[in-house]
């Protein structure tokens, strides 16, 4: 178990908060102030930091600025005075992981210290990768909010795996053996949706030829995610923001209310907010969704969880290969900036995969795309891997101005290899 680092310059509170934790078989080290705190830091494992507000030099606002900034991935809990709420909403304002009023209740202290030291594998079960600081803290909020009943509202691009969350909410929630229950919003017609989502009897429209029951039924007891939730027609906003106020859902031809017993989980890759402000979202629905928002950054803002996912791919599609990297290769990888996030990621590792000749998988395999938007080097016209990858060298060094050096720690290649390229595109006719 990972170690508590107490940081209080009142010693006879330092020694009982400490000894609390220890009682509970929960490590603990103490220091008197924040620079003792920063020097413990370096020399033991710690994965949390309880540190007192009102110390002197360094108070505690400011040790935690220090802490994000050299271990941004550590949840720190601040320690205020009884009452002193401005000191609180700062302390969470600046990236504290929670807070706790003084006196200091035994309880809810090991509570909360089993809670933030509770380890957050690299990898799970369900292919979820959190190697990078910020993917880890997020899936510590996530597990935080998942022990309550609060409806999640998870925001993000396409493709930043927003599902893979919502199912990790699911799955540390006390609602876990239950069903995790999920409906595309976007990918059903708008005339079937309403009977997907909440059943019908038969004879209840052309077809029914006997009773169904919908999306909210399947998952009593469970969880159900309601994605791409922006997708959702007005009218039937309506109707789903009664189904979250009263509990209970009616088949489409029935008069008889079900009661629900059930968590909401939502997603979105658009400004809720602003289509609100648009009348494109009801305003109450919104808030109601809204209960407690997540934001899944997208791939290019972790990028310590690119190439951990390119293995979990590679390993997944080709478990016989045995299938592994090259240097150049991840460089590659950790250097492309995933507008398509990690469903882009995915596909590129299929690419790769049919690309390579063995279980290596080299630079030259790794065929990223890139949007139009951003450069006109790929305008469709690229029919074969070989003009793909001439593109995409010709690019990087536009985007470089010319500077062989910055374009070969992009690509991943040695300089060598690209001045073999240009030569072969002279050759060509390209250059």
């Amino acid at each position: 178990m990972v170690t508590v680092l107490v940081v209080e310059d009142d010693s006879e509170l330092l020694e009982a908060i400490c000894t609390t934790l220890e009682l509970d078989g929960i490590p603990a080290l103490g220091a008197r102030d924040g620079e003792g705190a920063l020097a413990l830091l370096e020399s033991a494992d710690i994965g949390l930091v309880l540190s007192d507000v009102g110390m002197a030099p360094m108070d505690g606002l400011a040790l935690l600025t220090e802490l994000r900034r050299r271990r941004p991935d550590l949840p720190v809990v601040l320690m205020t005075a009884y009452g002193v709420v401005e000191q609180a909403v700062e302390a969470m304002r600046a990236g504290a992981a929670d807070y706790l009023t003084k006196p200091i209740e035994a309880r809810a202290l090991v509570a909360l210290a089993r809670r933030l030291t509770t380890s957050i594998p690299a990898q799970m079960s369900n292919g979820l990768v959190a190697e990078d600081p910020l993917t880890r803290e997020l899936l510590r909020l996530a597990a935080r909010v998942a022990q309550s009943a609060a409806t999640v509202l998870l925001s993000g691009e396409s493709g930043s795996g927003k599902e893979m969350f919502a199912r990790f909410v699911h799955d540390n929630s006390p609602r876990a053996a239950g069903a995790f229950v999920a409906i595309n919003c976007a990918a059903i017609p708008e005339n079937l949706l309403e009977a997907t989502l909440f059943g019908y009897e038969r004879g209840a429209f052309t077809g029914a030829h006997a009773a169904q029951p919908g999306k909210f039924e399947q998952a009593n007891g469970g969880t159900l995610l309601l994605d791409e939730i922006s997708e959702m027609p007005l009218a039937l906003q309506a109707k789903l923001l009664r189904v979250l106020q009263e509990r209970e859902v009616e088949r489409v031809g029935a008069r008889k209310p079900i009661a629900l017993d059930i968590r909401i989980l939502a997603t979105t890759n658009r400004d809720l907010a602003g289509m609100v402000r648009e009348a494109r979202f009801r305003e109450d629905l919104f808030y109601r969704l809204n209960v407690f928002p997540l934001r899944v950054p997208p791939l290019r803002e972790r990028p310590r969880d690119i190439v951990p996912l390119a293995r979990h791919f590679a390993a997944r599609i080709a478990p016989a290969r045995q299938p592994r990297y090259s240097a150049e290769a991840e460089a590659l990888l950790r250097s492309h900036s995933w507008p398509g996030n990690v469903r882009e990621l995915e596909n590129t590792v299929q690419r790769a995969l049919i690309l390579a000749a063995g279980e290596l998988i080299a630079a030259s395999d790794i065929v990223v795309s890139t949007t139009p938007s951003r450069t006109t080097a790929f305008d469709g016209s690229a029919t074969d891997i070989k003009s793909l990858e001439r593109d995409h060298i010709l690019t990087t060094l536009r985007d470089v101005n010319g500077s062989r050096k910055l374009a070969v720690q992009r690509l991943g290649i040695s300089e060598r290899t690209l001045r073999y390229k240009l030569q072969q595109y002279r050759l060509e006719g390209v250059l």
